[in-house]
């Protein structure tokens, strides 16, 4: 049997190691683009703040690791997919084509640049890869003005690493507030005055409209309506996209990315997709979507190598939306339908000089998503209600009226 395997993150490595502990004697190929070793870019922010060097981001330590499991790992890029052949055109590798009996989608997404005229200067850059690391490292200096464009998930990710490395930070957003896809008015309005308090500036609805050049000092971001700000370094954080434009026209795409079953195998039941580039089932809605975060990219993978050992071993009951923010050391988290429903009960306490915040999120006696804000004591608790789908019976309106009974309410249900 023949497993090829694109992409080399954490799902398809986890995909690789998976199917190499199902079957000993499978061939098993690894393809990524990348000049890397196979890495977790979730690990670029403790690089740039100093806290790991880069062999620190790298999935296995071990140089001979995957030659040591029979796992080949192979430097190209996937151009085209020809379903019908069974067969992977590539470029930039020694080999032209990769043929495959089961195929593993896992090219993750790739940063979006916005429509930003000077967007392509030198002095601009994403921060997505290890070579977008090494540039933001060598741009950076003590008390450097640097420009953040995007106070999203990812932008956020990275924040702190910049203000560690010694940036003199400006956040641009064009939302009303910070992480506007994560967290609701009163969270995200916080965490902005958390970050100001920390010496970050951050302009909330605000709009880069161009980037000038600004000869040995940099450029000069001009805002629109707002005067310009001068950077040594501009960072793009302002979203990415899935990584799936190739497999036109082998396997059905939506919003983007491939469509998965509850097996995570695409239209074509020989090739499966895993990670930031499937668009899954969510578990909170039913619907399908890009669940971009590095559980549920592991999770996809183990059960998308089991099924293409064996088809229908394990089944996908969908991934529960959660992800879990640290920003200069205050932690935010958004789990499930966290703006709510419609008719739904919510409750919630705010206690803004501590910077602390909770909102629950109903529909009839359920919890079904919840935003909080310098609490961590309840993030198990949250998911575990929300992912059983307990009755709360008279425990909701409890909750509705003071929050923080999470732990007594689900000691109450769930040993009922």
């Amino acid at each position: 049997m023949r497993h090829v395997i694109l992409g080399a993150g954490p799902a398809g490595v986890v995909a690789a190691e998976t199917l190499r502990g199902l079957d000993a004697d499978a061939s098993i190929s690894i393809i990524g683009d990348e000049p890397e070793p196979p890495y977790s870019r979730m690990a670029i922010p403790y690089l740039l703040s100093g806290r790991i060097e880069e062999r620190g981001t790298h999935l296995r330590k071990r140089g001979d690791y995957f030659a040591g499991r029979g796992i080949e790992v192979v430097r190209a890029r996937a151009e085209k997919v020809d379903a019908k052949a069974k067969r992977v055109h590539l470029s930039g590798g020694k080999s032209k084509t990769a043929d495959y009996d089961k195929l593993l989608v896992a090219t993750g997404a790739r940063p979006l640049t916005p429509p930003i005229p000077g967007i392509d200067h030198a002095r601009v850059s994403s921060c997505w890869t290890l070579e977008d690391a090494r540039k933001i490292l060598a741009g950076i200096k003590n008390g450097a003005p640097v420009v953040l464009i995007g106070a999203g998930f990812i932008g956020c990710i990275i924040l702190e690493s910049l203000v560690a490395a010694g940036a003199k930070l400006t956040i641009i957003e064009m939302g009303e507030r910070m992480v506007p896809r994560m967290l609701d008015q009163t969270c995200g309005e916080l965490l902005q005055k958390w970050c100001e308090q920390k010496g970050v500036r951050v302009l909330t609805g605000a709009q880069v409209a161009a980037i000038e050049d600004a000869g040995k000092s940099g450029v000069s971001v001009q805002i629109k309506d707002g005067p310009a700000i001068p950077a040594e370094l501009v960072i793009s954080a302002t979203g990415v996209r899935a990584n799936a434009g190739f497999l036109e026209g082998a396997v059905k795409l939506q919003d983007g990315a491939v469509l998965a079953d509850e097996r995570l195998a695409s239209s074509d039941p020989d090739i499966f997709a895993a990670g930031d580039v499937a668009c899954g089932k969510d578990f909170s809605s039913g619907e399908y979507s890009v669940q971009a975060i590095q559980p549920t990219a592991v999770e996809h993978a183990r059960i998308a190598a089991h099924n293409m050992r064996q088809s229908g071993a394990v089944r996908h009951r969908g991934a529960v939306p959660m992800n879990v923010l640290d920003t200069i050391g205050l932690i935010s988290s958004s789990y499930g339908l966290w703006r709510g429903v419609d008719g739904g009960d919510s409750g919630a306490l705010l206690d803004a000089p501590g910077f602390r915040y909770i909102c629950l999120r109903f529909a009839e006696d359920r919890l079904v998503g919840a935003n909080t804000l310098g609490l961590t004591q309840h993030i198990g608790v949250i998911r575990g209600l929300i992912q059983g789908r307990f009755a709360l019976g008279k425990w909701k309106q409890r909750l509705v009226e003071n929050p923080l009974q999470l732990m007594e309410a689900y000691l109450a249900v769930t040993q009922a």
